[in-house]
């Protein structure tokens, strides 16, 4: 048993060896011709009136602070073509947004591109019925933690639709909606991101028709503790979530930096979830997990925020997440059946404590769907606040973890988890 331990040991350091010698990170480097319109744009925004359009015309623009925008009705701003309107912040002196909108309704944003701002590159606050249509939104170089933490950042805001988007080189994430409500994000490509595309503490969320490739992890659907409202009723479906085995680049600390590379759909102390008809495959660590909160906060115990990334927007793990009592750590009522699954990869990565575990208790095989059956001490598994169900889900195999138990109910057994759910 000892030179099976050894053995396992000595394969799992030789594939992080070569892994981490093929770990570039990838670049997204367009050819850019700066024009300078600076004065005359940042006096549109200012002086933009209720019922009207900001025109922004074909070129390449540099800014040196952001454009903001609040209390506005019934605007839109709009280019020639996320190939030909391109607003850049690079070497940004003032404003951490590139674009900031707040407190308004009826928005429309079209047609552009955003790039290299200091911190998020859209964040649109407190705003009722906002579209977000034909953007860009991108850190160009060499991806790096010192890239702004989101790309497309609508917060506490509803009647978000976000589509025909792109999204590339989040140091947290491409497409981020949080604490919405009535949020579709369709449509849209998410890559080189550390999350593709993330629904945080969201309600009724529908989220299809993406495709999500090349980040560290492809769609996450979360709960945070200490946020104002908690998410749920979220559908995923036709989504085409694949490759996503990019090295973690987040901000130390942050709790998209706990997660691990090689997963395509994350579900983490969410309730109300359903995922169906997506195409999930080619992932080094699962294509699919449900997790609680616990995990995640065991995952980053030792690691500290710095106040400079706090400053950012980042948000870290709350060690103490048990002291807010409103808030459920652990995944329940997850609905996932008719997804496809498949795998090229035949060994996980060791990049993440999953590799080593898929090695010791599931002979290196990589799961489609991993559970780590963390519920409440007062709960019971596969009761109603926890129930699981997963169903017609084709060529998936399963892990159940009992992690709470130290992996002891470790199994692939997925008969308990078959059921019709909703």
């Amino acid at each position: 048993m000892k030179k099976l331990v050894l053995g396992l040991v000595a394969i799992a350091l030789v594939i992080l060896v070569v892994s981490s010698l093929s770990s570039k990170l990838p670049s997204y480097e367009p050819d850019r011709d700066y024009l300078d319109l600076e004065e005359a744009l940042v006096k549109e925004f200012i002086f933009a009136k209720d019922s009207s359009v900001i025109e922004l015309p074909e070129g390449h623009f540099l800014f040196s602070q952001s454009l903001s925008l609040d209390n506005k009705k019934h605007l839109t701003i709009r280019g020639k073509g996320m190939d030909k309107t391109v607003l850049s912040f690079k070497g940004q002196k003032s404003g951490a947004e590139g674009i900031k909108i707040t407190n308004s309704q009826h928005i429309t944003l079209e047609d552009f591109t955003i790039e290299d701002a200091a911190g998020d590159n859209l964040k649109v606050s407190e705003t009722d019925t906002l579209i977000i249509r034909r953007i860009r939104s991108a850190w160009t170089g060499e991806v790096s933690e010192e890239n702004g933490a989101y790309a497309l950042y609508p917060v506490l805001s509803t009647n978000v639709l976000i589509e025909q988007s792109e999204v590339i080189g989040s140091s947290d994430a491409g497409i981020y909606v949080g604490q919405s409500d009535k949020v579709i994000i369709r449509n849209n490509k998410a890559f080189f991101n550390v999350a593709g595309v993330e629904s945080e503490n969201s309600t009724n969320v529908e989220i299809y028709e993406n495709e999500v490739f090349n980040n560290t992890s492809g769609l996450l659907i979360f709960n945070l503790p200490g946020l104002t409202m908690s998410g749920g009723h979220v559908k995923a479906h036709n989504n085409l979530v694949y490759d996503n085995n990019l090295s973690n680049f987040a901000v130390k600390g942050s709790i998209v930096s706990a997660v691990p590379k090689g997963t395509g759909v994350i579900v983490m102390a969410t309730k109300d979830v359903t995922l169906f008809d997506n195409e999930i495959k080619d992932h080094k660590t699962s294509n699919m997990s449900i997790v609680s909160y616990e995990l995640f906060a065991l995952e980053q115990e030792d690691a500290e925020l710095s106040d400079d990334a706090e400053d950012r927007g980042l948000r870290g793990i709350d060690a103490d997440f048990k002291n807010d009592l409103d808030y459920n750590p652990y995944s329940g009522r997850v609905y996932a059946y008719q997804n496809r699954f498949e795998n090229r990869f035949f060994v996980p990565t060791f990049s993440n404590d999953f590799g080593l575990l898929w090695a010791f208790k599931n002979g290196f095989k990589i799961p489609d769907i991993a559970y780590d059956g963390i519920i409440a001490e007062d709960g019971k598994l596969q009761d109603k606040a926890h129930l699981i169900c997963l169903k017609n889900n084709e060529g998936a195999s399963f892990a159940y973890l009992d992690a709470s138990n130290d992996f002891e109910g470790f199994t692939t057994d997925d008969k308990m988890f078959e059921c019709e759910g909703e």
